[in-house]
């Protein structure tokens, strides 16, 4: 479990007060970052989270967008990807996420991609990355918690597509299992914890291709003072169980084993409290700037079922622009 006394502290505080605040915590948990909203510095740190921004002027480059992809070389992604199957023969995981860094060229900036991007959940953060995320953390509404864990995607040109994905043994294994997981996380800061939907297919429109997501709505009724305990519950739930894994505490061991690379704010999550209600995302959909070079960083999860081939195709598949 990641601890940060400090930012857990913080977040209690401005919970317990009623004031707006927003959250950023990296997947390591080493550098997470809790402001209030009338603190946060002039647009290095830009957010639109479901419809609540903090900008009113919108940049849009007078240029056409281009953006390529370098795939990361499949021979080494095959070396991670049997660390986790040795893993998962020897039984110390059943689902591990398994990403990796692409480098990608794009002609515009970090700023400009953030403003061209379409997502429920977005974020600039000081010119050093940006998410777009369509993946809910957890959301807090007058004293109940929610989760849309998202586990399954397929390219929605093909063919009977939502059909496909819904009868493929190994997804409707991998979400079942993020599922499981994500209400035993619940269940550690709340009661009633119930599935209220399961395995429901979402479009996302992307500058590649437009895909089929399968996502999952899962909640519990907090306790009465749960605002006082905003930091505790956060921190009670990291990392997301859809971008580690289960058992999510050895899989994370294993995906620092496996993975060549540290995650950073990549698969951390990010969110606000309005003063009442509380709304997050996991930071997937990533792309970062490392010394003028720019990463999109992406994977999938691995189960026994999973093919390296395969696995390989879906983190390609999954770099891409969801563009207005």
């Amino acid at each position: 479990m990641i601890r940060n006394k400090e930012t857990i502290e913080l977040m209690n505080e401005y919970g317990r007060n009623r004031i707006p605040f927003i959250f950023i915590i990296d997947f390591e948990g080493n550098k997470p970052e809790v402001l209030g909203l009338t603190d946060l510095p002039k647009n290095e740190i830009l957010f639109n989270i479901n419809g609540i921004t903090n900008y009113s002027k919108i940049i849009v480059p007078k240029k056409r967008m281009v953006f390529q992809k370098t795939p990361p070389n499949y021979e080494n992604y095959l070396n991670s990807f049997e660390i986790v199957m040795e893993n998962i023969n020897s039984g110390n995981t059943y689902l591990c996420n398994l990403t990796f860094p692409t480098q990608i060229e794009v002609n515009v900036s970090l700023e400009e991609l953030f403003f061209l991007s379409k997502a429920k959940y977005k974020l600039f953060y000081k010119n050093q990355f940006i998410v777009f995320s369509p993946e809910c953390f957890v959301k807090i509404e007058d004293g109940k918690i929610f989760s849309f864990p998202m586990k399954g995607t397929i390219d929605a040109s093909i063919p009977d597509a939502e059909k496909i994905i819904l009868s493929d043994k190994k997804e409707l294994a991998e979400h079942t299992t993020i599922v499981d997981l994500i209400r035993n996380d619940l269940s550690i800061v709340s009661t009633e914890v119930l599935v209220e939907k399961f395995r429901y297919v979402e479009k996302i429109t992307t500058n590649q291709k437009n895909l089929l997501q399968v996502s999952s709505i899962i909640s519990g009724r907090l306790p009465s003072d749960y605002q006082s305990k905003l930091g505790e519950i956060i921190f009670s739930l990291l990392p997301a169980g859809s971008i580690s894994g289960a058992p999510k505490t050895k899989t994370v061991e294993i995906i620092k084993d496996a993975e060549n690379y540290e995650r950073g704010y990549y698969t951390g999550v990010f969110g606000i409290f309005d003063g009442k209600n509380l709304d997050s995302a996991v930071m997937i959909r990533f792309i970062e700037k490392i010394k003028d070079k720019f990463y999109f960083k992406s994977g999938g999860g691995i189960t026994f079922q999973s093919q390296p081939e395969k696995e390989y195709q879906e983190l390609i598949d999954k770099v891409y622009v969801p563009i207005i």
